[in-house]
């Protein structure tokens, strides 16, 4: 993927009351910026082109760059300044293994625990993911940042009622590294999937509180994607 030009974000007043809006705003657009690869993997991030590219201080964006590091979507080495992340297959499998362990723990806590209001949040979101899913199939690129949001939204109702504080923040982080992984995937069609048909058998074993046959189709749902991914970047070993 090329790096592509942006439109440079306007300058705002550096008063302490807006340094805080600006840190969030310089975060925001880079992180999305590198999840949607126009900011490819390994890209040098220099201050010059950033400065020219989005219209943030150095400052501003010193803080919004570490912000990421922490995130795991950029690297910082001592000298050698900042970098975007690299992406790879045994990345992605060891993330994906690690995933489909939690995601299935908190989905069978949450089946178990689950009660009408829980049920109304996974029908709720199911059917605001199936409304972006219908418009993929003409252009998944022009649809990512949607389906993204939706994808999220069904996955987090599927196990809200999980009342594991632990299992529910490992899993939000899990989710958000994969998000790079789960964009190249969806516009990159190595392998015939219906991504709608594995959430819809997800969700109706869901509300036939069958965590057994649930746990099992999230788990092969999951691991699909890294079945895209090893076809789209060779393995290093």
């Amino acid at each position: 993927m090329n790096n592509i030009s942006a439109p440079t974000t306007a300058r705002a007043s550096h008063s302490p009351a807006k340094a805080r809006s600006l840190v969030e705003a310089a975060h925001g657009t880079i992180r999305h910026e590198i999840l949607t690869g126009a900011l490819a993997p390994e890209t040098k991030l220099r201050f010059e082109m950033l400065r020219a590219r989005y219209g943030f201080g150095a400052s501003t964006l010193r803080e919004a760059l570490t912000r990421l590091v922490g995130e795991a979507l950029v690297t910082s080495e001592e000298q050698k300044g900042f970098r975007v992340a690299s992406v790879s297959v045994e990345d992605f499998a060891d993330l994906t293994r690690t995933r489909v362990f939690i995601e299935k723990e908190a989905l069978r806590s949450s089946i178990s625990h689950g009660d009408d209001a829980w049920e109304g949040r996974v029908v709720a979101a199911y059917h605001r993911l199936s409304k972006i899913e219908a418009k993929l199939v003409t252009g998944p690129e022009a649809q990512q940042d949607e389906f993204e949001e939706r994808n999220r939204e069904f996955h987090l109702a599927l196990i809200s009622a999980c009342p594991s504080r632990w299992l529910n923040h490992l899993y939000g982080i899990l989710f958000q590294q994969s998000e790079r992984y789960r964009r190249l995937s969806l516009v990159n069609r190595v392998i015939s999937r219906d991504v709608h048909a594995e959430h819809k058998a997800i969700f109706d074993a869901a509300l036939a509180r069958d965590a057994d046959l649930a746990c099992k189709l999230v788990g092969d749902h999951i691991e699909r994607t890294l079945t895209v991914m090893a076809k789209l970047f060779p393995s290093k070993s």
